[in-house]
This record gives structure tokens, C-alpha cells and sequence, in this order.
């Protein structure tokens, strides 16, 4: 794929950016490297300092980059501010805790007689430079949520940002100067997905973090599996969204369409597949698909714009493609399936339901990037539950009830890195967040996300 910012509301190419030559992403791995050797020894303080002014000027700038994510990807404007006020937020919080989150531990004084030493400390130490290698669905958010923490553990970063949104990689680099971070703790390297691995391969990179397509994260855990190099990864997601009798079915179904269109439905933690007990499913779907039929499909720089386009042509294609191979199957479409009538500009599709969903569809097994809704009856909770969990991927989930055995069971055997009961799956800093299967491993936000690019060391002391 081209480097270049293409509309996704017009098709129209805006500008294109010629990869860096090897020679200048060595010499940006150089800097990076550099800069580390001093980051790594100044406080929390001075860190939070920098990324506190960081947060600030983001504020400042939020309408600006919103556009630009706007026109890069095709979120409505509302939804890209948002974005931009969210990263500020994270990078506020962690400026506040990371002192405590990486403070030192100190074993139990009997454990510590029992070593034979006369101190024992448990430290967390940065651990180098770190490759994040980010999509273009949150282009601003994916990207804070690794650097705040990493930066704030006094790693420094380089970006490899999808090749569709640079000018907002370029921004961020730009931010991060601007806010007075010395030079090489935060670097975008404008280059194509082949030129990954000789990055990741860099004996200077120790680490990686990658949110994006399975394909993707198998490709970059092989090299670093290679090289013996840690790797934090967000994969795909194909999150149930389950209803049972007790829920509040006109709130479970209001929430149900922000769940699934958010970000024109290119979300790895957007609800997709939604089970609903049979005792309730007419209901759920008349309400469902009659909310989804209301919103307004558009232009995005427009305020009264719900749904924007699909960010590139090839996501509305395997779109249609999935659709159109359920139908094929015996699926039936409640709403949508379709380009919107009008001039065929941009890479617009119909908010959709279908229902009648079977196992041999691909839409059973394949994740769905785009404002597509699959709907499921289940004659049980355990029907509701197996179905859950019968998908590789295991991101998030949300159920709705309000019989607290239900909750209990859900909780224990839905298999995903999170369970939201009533309500949309959200992510938040104070929470961690991660999947299971092929949706990832390893963690980012919270504690535990500042902890993965951190060396867990050993300090003892003798007598």
C-alpha cells in the first residue's frame, strides 16, 4: 500500500509521502537509541512534566486533528474530537501514577533473612527502544495508549503508523517535539510494512507492540520470536454482545447500535455478533433494526453524520464479500446490505442486520470491519455462552442481565480478555486491556500496561 492520504468520503488522493530511505530509519534507530541512555535516568517528575505540556497541547490542537483523522479515515468529527480528548486525558493519568505504578517492591523481611541478604528490592527498569507498529482505525488513540505509559517508564518510541493515515503519524512526532521531549524519545518512521522486520530485527529495538490484523501479528511475533524480543499484541475481535431475559431490551438494544457502529464499525472491540435469548430476540431485533435504519449514513465533517465511509475501498469490498456469502447461505438481511443510492463517491455501506446465521457462513468465523450486525437466537444461557465462545478471536464481550447467576456464570466461562455487564465494551486508563486466542496477548493501559515494556529486576543486597 502507497503512503498517502486518501479520503475515504471521496476517493480523492490528497497527498503522498515517499518512504524513508534506509539510511535515514538507521539513523532515526540511532537517535531513539541515544535518547534512551538519558531518558532512562531521569525521574518521574521531569517525565510527567513533558507529558503533562504534551496533553495540553493536544488540547489545543484537537480540532485540527480531528480533521486531519477525519480525512485520513472517514470517523465523524465528533467521534475524532473525542479521540483527541480521550489521549489527553491518558496522557494526564499516567503522568499522575506512573511513580506509583513502577515503585519499587520490597519483599517480606522473613523472606529476605531467608535469602541471606540484608535487603532485597524488586525494581522495574525501562527497557529500550520500542517499535509500535499501529493501525489506522484510532489512528491517534492506539498510538497514546502505547507511548504515554512507555514513555513515562522512560522508554523511548518509534512509530511504523498504517500507510494510510501519515500525516497524522507525522503530527504526533511533531506533538511530542513540540512539548520538549529530547530528540529520539518519540520518531515516525514513514515506511512500508516489508521494511518492518529488518526494524524489529535492529539489535537497538528491544521490544514491539503491535494492535492490528492477525496476519500482522503473527508476521511481527515470528520475527521477534526470532530475535527473542518481547511483543504486546492487539489483534482482531469478533465481541458477543449477549441479551437475556432480564435485561432492559430497549436499553440492551439503544446501546447495541453505538457498540456495533462506533468508528463507521471499524473497531477490533466493537460489539459484532449480538445473541440474544429467544424469549426476547423479537423484540431486541425489532428495536435494534429500527435504530440502525435511523442513522444517518454521510459525510463525516458533517455534525449530523452517524456513519462515515469505510476507510479504504478493499475494507468495503471484504465487506460486501462477507455479506454476500451469508445471504448466498440463507442469512436475511432485517436492514442495509448495501451501498447507499446516490453518486458512488467514497467508500459509503448501509448500516446492516442480518439474521439466520449458521455456522458454514464465513460471517460466523470472520471478523467484520464495518457497520454490519450478526444476529443470533439462543434458546438458553448455555446456548448463549457456547455461542460466545465459538470464535478464535477473544477481545471483549458485553452481557446484559440482571439475574446475578447469570452474571456469575458469564463472568467465569465467557472467554475474552473482558466481560462489560450492561453496557458497551469501553476502554479506560485505569483498566487493563487485552485479548485471548487469536485476539492477542499481553496488556496495555492500567498497571499493567506501563509494566509490559519494563524489565522486572532483582536487586540483592548481602550483609
Amino acid at each position: 500500500m502507497p503512503i498517502a492520504t486518501v479520503n475515504p468520503a471521496t476517493g480523492e488522493t490528497l497527498g503522498t509521502f515517499d518512504p524513508m530511505e534506509p539510511g535515514e530509519v538507521e539513523q532515526r534507530i540511532a537517535l531513539a537509541r541515544e535518547a534512551f541512555t538519558g531518558q532512562r535516568v531521569t525521574g518521574f517528575a521531569d517525565r510527567a512534566r513533558l507529558m503533562l505540556r504534551t496533553a495540553d497541547l493536544l488540547d489545543e490542537d484537537s480540532e485540527h486533528i480531528a480533521r486531519t483523522m477525519t480525512t485520513e479515515m472517514g470517523k465523524p468529527l465528533a467521534q475524532a474530537r473525542a479521540e483527541a480528548a480521550k489521549c489527553a486525558r491518558t496522557m494526564r493519568w499516567y503522568a499522575a501514577r506512573a511513580g506509583e505504578l513502577l515503585a519499587d517492591e520490597h519483599p517480606a523481611p522473613t523472606d529476605v533473612a531467608d535469602s541471606g541478604a540484608a535487603r532485597v528490592v524488586v525494581r522495574y527498569r525501562p527497557v529500550g527502544v520500542v517499535l509500535a507498529v499501529m493501525p489506522w482505525n484510532f489512528p491517534l488513540w492506539q498510538v497514546v495508549r502505547f507511548a504515554a505509559p512507555a514513555l513515562m517508564a522512560g522508554n523511548t518510541a518509534l512509530l511504523k503508523h498504517a500507510s494510510n493515515v501519515p500525516r497524522t503519524a507525522l503530527y504526533l512526532e511533531e506533538l511530542f517535539r513540540r512539548a520538549g521531549w529530547p530528540a529520539g524519545c518519540f520518531q515516525t518512521l514513514l515506511i512500508g510494512a516489508g521494511a518492518v522486520e529488518a526494524v524489529l530485527r535492529d539489535p537497538r529495538v528491544a521490544a514491539a507492540t503491535l494492535t492490528g490484523s492477525e496476519a500482522a501479528g503473527r508476521a511481527v511475533a515470528a520475527v521477534a520470536g526470532d530475535e527473542v524480543k518481547k511483543t504486546v499484541l492487539e489483534l482482531g475481535g469478533s465481541d458477543p454482545f449477549v441479551v437475556l431475559p432480564s435485561a432492559d431490551i430497549g436499553r440492551a438494544a439503544d446501546t447495541a447500535v453505538t457498540a456495533r457502529v462506533q468508528n463507521n464499525g471499524q473497531s477490533c472491540i466493537a460489539a459484532k455478533r449480538f445473541i440474544v435469548h429467544t424469549d426476547v430476540h423479537d423484540a431486541f431485533c425489532e428495536r435494534f433494526t429500527a435504530r440502525m435504519r435511523e442513522l444517518v449514513v454521510g459525510d463525516p465533517l458533517d455534525e449530523n453524520t452517524d456513519v462515515g465511509p469505510v476507510a479504504t475501498e478493499q475494507g468495503r469490498a471484504d465487506l460486501e464479500a462477507l455479506v454476500a456469502d451469508a445471504l448466498a447461505l440463507g442469512a436475511r438481511a432485517l436492514c442495509g446490505a448495501a451501498r447507499p443510492a446516490g453518486p458512488d463517491r467514497g467508500w459509503f455501506y448501509e448500516p446492516t442486520v442480518l439474521t439466520d446465521i449458521g455456522p458454514a457462513m464465513r460471517i460466523h468465523r470472520e471478523e467484520t470491519f464495518g457497520p454490519v450486525a450478526t444476529v443470533y437466537r439462543a434458546t438458553d444461557l448455555d446456548q448463549a455462552i457456547a455461542l460466545a465462545n465459538d470464535t478464535p478471536f477473544g477481545l471483549s464481550s458485553s452481557v446484559w442481565t440482571r439475574d446475578e447467576r447469570e452474571t456469575a456464570r458469564c463472568a467465569r466461562e465467557i472467554e475474552a480478555g473482558g466481560v462489560f455487564f450492561n453496557g458497551m465494551t469501553a476502554s479506560h486508563p485505569a483498566f487493563p486491556f487485552g485479548g485471548v486466542k487469536r485476539s492477542g496477548y499481553g496488556r496495555e493501559l492500567s498497571g499493567h500496561g506501563i509494566r509490559e515494556f519494563c524489565e522486572v529486576t532483582t536487586l540483592w543486597y548481602g550483609p
